[in-house]
């Protein structure tokens, strides 16, 4: 079957948050909002039509996750990413964010040290703070190139005795890494010595290009599956954000004694029915639309890289090779955040995120959402094009 991504459903007049939060973030509603992390893309047909079978039946009430939807995932990662999960190791979980916040709560104490790798997707750090636990950042590095690396010697120089948490973002938001096995097996090493726990973000794991491929952390050994609770979900991969569903994978028993006691103390319960079926069905009927969309975002963002590089004096973007959030370096525009910010408001008239808000490695960054439709991916190139070519005729004179 082939999937049309020319079009998508208008969310105007929906409660779609880069939509309703245009004025108050961007002080005007008249900007193409590429900002947060979900598709403008229609969500895969074969979920909406599972709920809406499911909705035949007259009462929606409290219901178990049942074990099909996680066996569906579990089979997913298996064949996807090479890596045996038992689902008796698997959590219910509405969200990665909170997921985060139970295993700080699970696996430090106040004061106690969490390490984040900067720029980083902000409720990292926000998480870390909110709970008073000690923010330890880790920059990463960037080469001549725009392509970020783990800083080894700097994450080792700020290690202490009461350092207890790492949060990986795998691939890692906002910089579109993969993260190769040598790299991932040396923050292993580093981890394992110094009996740090590793939280691992995975949720952008599906959205992978060619031929870069992701690596779960906890499936590289069993040092690391003992050390490793891991985060996935549909809700980046199928478009999925608004059914509030993920899971949380422990496969240490200890761990997920500790895990358990806190995650139960929030209690989480067990989601909405209709979470569990649309959750089920992506993982078993929407490979196919997948393998699809992926090719559709990454021509997207090769038109985005082409206006980039036609303006490099202006713009660069940072080589992708997952998630659908491309990476622009604008400091050759020589504004500082808060202009810069201007510029693609007033100018260019797009929401997008400031590069500023992922931390300070973020300083004159911006990042683009480009999982749109054709359609609408046309209209923010014209705008950006515009507005650039405005710029170098006002530089020119």
């Amino acid at each position: 079957m082939t999937y049309d991504f020319t079009s998508a459903s208008d969310r105007e007049g929906t409660n779609a948050e880069k939509y309703t939060l245009r004025e108050e973030l961007f002080g005007t509603t008249d900007v193409l909002p590429v900002w947060v992390a979900d598709m403008d893309i229609d969500t895969p047909k074969c979920v909406l039509e599972s709920v809406k079978k499911r909705l035949e039946h007259k009462i929606v009430g409290y219901e178990e996750m049942p074990d099909s939807a996680f066996i569906a995932q579990s089979k997913w990662m298996k064949k996807e990413h090479n890596w045996d999960i038992d689902i008796k190791d698997m959590f219910y979980s509405h969200s990665v964010v909170a997921s985060m916040c139970v295993a700080i709560e699970a696996f430090t104490k106040e004061g106690d040290g969490v390490v984040v790798m900067t720029p980083v997707y902000p409720p990292f750090f926000h998480s870390v703070l909110n709970l008073k636990r000690k923010l330890i950042k880790n920059s990463l590095k960037i080469d001549d190139d725009g392509r970020y690396s783990f800083n080894l010697e700097d994450l080792k120089s700020k290690i202490d005795k009461d350092t207890k948490l790492l949060l990986l973002c795998s691939p890692h938001n906002p910089v579109g890494r993969v993260w190769r096995e040598d790299e991932l097996l040396e923050i292993l090493d580093i981890c394992y010595k110094n009996d740090i726990v590793v939280f691992s973000d995975e949720i952008h794991s599906d959205l992978v290009y060619k031929p870069h491929k992701h690596i779960p952390f906890a499936s590289l050994n069993d040092k690391a599956k003992n050390l490793t609770l891991t985060a996935i979900g549909v809700g980046k991969t199928f478009n999925m954000a608004g059914f509030a569903i993920s899971s949380v994978v422990v496969q240490n028993q200890e761990l997920k004694e500790r895990f358990k006691q806190s995650y139960e103390n929030v209690h989480f319960a067990q989601g909405s029915v209709l979470s569990h079926v649309a959750f089920e069905t992506a993982y078993k009927d929407a490979r196919e639309w997948l393998e699809q969309l992926k090719e559709h975002l990454y021509v997207n963002f090769l038109a985005l890289e082409n206006i980039c590089n036609r303006y490099k004096q202006y713009i660069s973007i940072t080589p992708i090779e997952g998630t659908y959030l491309a990476w622009l370096d604008c400091r050759g525009l020589g504004l500082k955040d808060k202009g810069l910010r201007e510029f693609f408001v007033n100018d260019a008239k797009l929401g997008l995120n400031a590069g500023i808000s992922f931390s300070r490695d973020g300083s004159g960054f911006m990042r683009l959402n480009f999982a749109i439709s054709s359609a609408k991916m046309s209209e923010v190139l014209t705008r950006l094009e515009n507005a650039l070519s405005k710029r170098e005729e006002s530089d020119k004179n």
